[in-house]
Parts: structure tokens; sequence; C-alpha cells
């Protein structure tokens, strides 16, 4: 085993003692979350990324331990078919919603899937950096942005050749990428397992990296980009939230505090709200953009990546620990 590897697994043992006694506390830590109306919907295997055509209509659930991309109708929330893709992580559609892309961490050969949405078959996979985790596709369609947290690096995928054009140094063990809604920057964040964390912020005319904001947090993890584009939320595993202005590159105000182990972030399309689910709070935080405060709390089990419907009615959230995902109605 490596010494990054080591450092890892050493770190992911020490992870929740170390946010029990980092954490500070806070109203959305320290209350009973309310209830919220909601459904579950039963998922085999370990539910992890979640991605919402952009009609609203289906919502497609990786399961690593399956390895199959689920297909779910966002109606009826029932499953209406399954695509096998080998071991997978995250996922993401284009926006045109005729392909899904699923990153999968094999260490033997690590790639991402293409897949066709109005079949449900892989029609092409393509080999990426070591450990692809977190991907995004840009605005226009054109390209996939692959966060590989072994290598380091950011693959980018030509989506009409389906090839790699270009691999971008980044910091250390990059876990999660978004595209600003106008496409010209792409923000990763380097979880820095072991190592300084950081935010690369790339050119996406150059490929080039041309900015890091400043330290924010110990372990950065999530990412998500305002639909105006003027600002960054970025979770910290040890349990607050920072906002970035993307035009200065600068926090704006402390950080939010949130509950255990804050893993992902999004914004709602109207831009009021950004919601961050806490893994070991069994809760889902819900920011009020325009004062940066928590204002509600929801109890969720075990909660990981979450995704909006594009109406911002409905939350899709995944359960890896319950082998579940969470529907919420707001």
């Amino acid at each position: 085993m490596s010494s990054r590897s080591r450092i890892r697994c050493g770190l992911a043992a020490a992870l929740p003692a170390l946010v029990g006694m980092l954490m500070q506390p806070s109203a959305a830590a320290s209350t009973e979350p309310p209830p919220s109306p909601r459904s579950s919907v039963s998922v085999t295997g370990r539910p992890y990324g979640v991605a919402i055509s952009p009609d609203g209509g289906h919502a497609y659930v990786t399961s690593g331990w399956l390895g199959r991309l689920l297909v779910f109708d966002t109606h009826t929330k029932q499953r209406t078919s399954h695509v096998q893709t080998g071991e997978s992580q995250d996922v993401a559609v284009s926006p045109d919603g005729r392909r899904a892309y699923v990153t999968s961490p094999s260490t033997v050969f690590p790639m991402v899937s293409v897949i066709d949405t109005a079949t449900n078959r892989e029609v092409g996979h393509v080999p990426v950096g070591h450990g692809p985790f977190g991907l995004a596709v840009a605005p226009d369609g054109r390209r996939v942005y692959v966060a590989n947290a072994y290598s380091d690096s950011l693959s980018v995928i030509d989506t009409a050749s389906g090839k790699v054009v270009d691999e971008i140094k980044v910091g250390s063990d990059p876990v999660d990428v978004v595209v600003s809604p106008d496409g010209r920057r792409v923000y990763v964040a380097n979880s820095g397992y072991g190592t300084p964390t950081s935010v690369s912020v790339i050119d996406t005319t150059t490929d080039k990296v041309v900015g890091r904001p400043g330290r924010l947090g110990n372990f950065t993890y999530g990412l998500a980009v305002t639909p105006d584009g003027r600002r960054l939320y970025v979770t910290d595993l040890m349990g607050t939230v920072s906002v970035v202005d993307t035009t200065t590159g600068k926090t704006t105000g402390g950080p939010v505090p949130v509950g255990s182990h804050p893993k992902d972030v999004v914004v709602s399309p109207d831009g009021h709200r950004a919601y961050v689910t806490n893994e070991y709070s069994d809760s889902l935080s819900v920011i009020d953009t325009s004062t940066n405060k928590v204002t509600d709390t929801v109890r969720v089990g075990g909660p990981t990546r979450i995704a909006l419907t594009p109406d911002g009615r409905h939350a899709w959230i995944t359960q890896s620990c319950c082998g579940s995902v969470s529907v919420i109605d707001f």
C-alpha cells in the first residue's frame, strides 16, 4: 500500500472522531430536525451519485456494489431500467438529456461510461486518470470534466470524439467539480487527505489553472455554484460551508456552521437556497443564500449526494449507508 493510501485509510478511520472533537456547536447540529414530506426509494447495493434529467422526468442513481446505473421515473418513483457499467461512483447528465456519464474508479481500468438515455445502453467508455470521482458537463455539452482523486488531475473529455483532450494538474485528491453557468470557469474541490486542501479554478478557454481561493477548511469536498455564477459554495467535512465570491476569489463572511461531515451541496434554480447533506448528522441543512444562515434542518438518514429537479421543488438524496434514496418535497 502506498504512503498516500495509508494516509487516506488512516484519516478515513479517524475522521468521525475528529469531527466530534472539532465540530463547533450550532443550531443546525444541536437541534432535532423537523420532519418533511418525503418518500423513500429502495436501491439495491450502495447508492451514491444522483442526477436529474433536464426535463425532470428521470433520476439516475449509481449503485456501486452492483456496478449499475439505475433509472427512475421521478413522477412514479419507480425504477424503469438499469445499465451495467462496472464499478460506478458518480453520474452527470448532458444539457440536452441525451447522454449520461458515469465515473468508474476501478484500479484496473478507470473510466467514464457513456450512456444513451433513449435506449439506456452503454455506447462507449473513455479511459481517464486514476480514481475518477466527481464529474460535470459543460453547459454547451461539448466537454465533460472528471476529477481524478488518485492522479491529482482533471480529465477533459471531448464529447464529440469521446476522447480525453487534456489532463490538467490540480491539487491533492480532487473529488468534486462544477462548471460555471457561462462555461468559462471550472472549479475543482481538492480534498487533500494528508495535505492542504484547496479549490482549483480553471479557465476553460486555455485549460489552465488561473487561481485558488484561500484556505477553505480542513477537508474540502462538495461544490455548487449559484445560477448567476457569482458565488461558490464549498463544504468542509469538519462541519462548515464556505462561500466564495467568484469575481474576487475571496470568501464572503465566515464559514456557515452546518451538520457533521457535510458531503454535498446544491443551489436551488432560483438561487435563493443552498442545500447541504450532513452525512454523520443524518440531516439536510437549508441555507438562505441572501444571509448565508441555516434556516431549516431536515432529517435524512446518512445522506451523501443530492440532486434537485429543474423546478427546485423536489430533492433526490442518496443514502449509501441505508441502501435507499429519499425524495423530499419543498
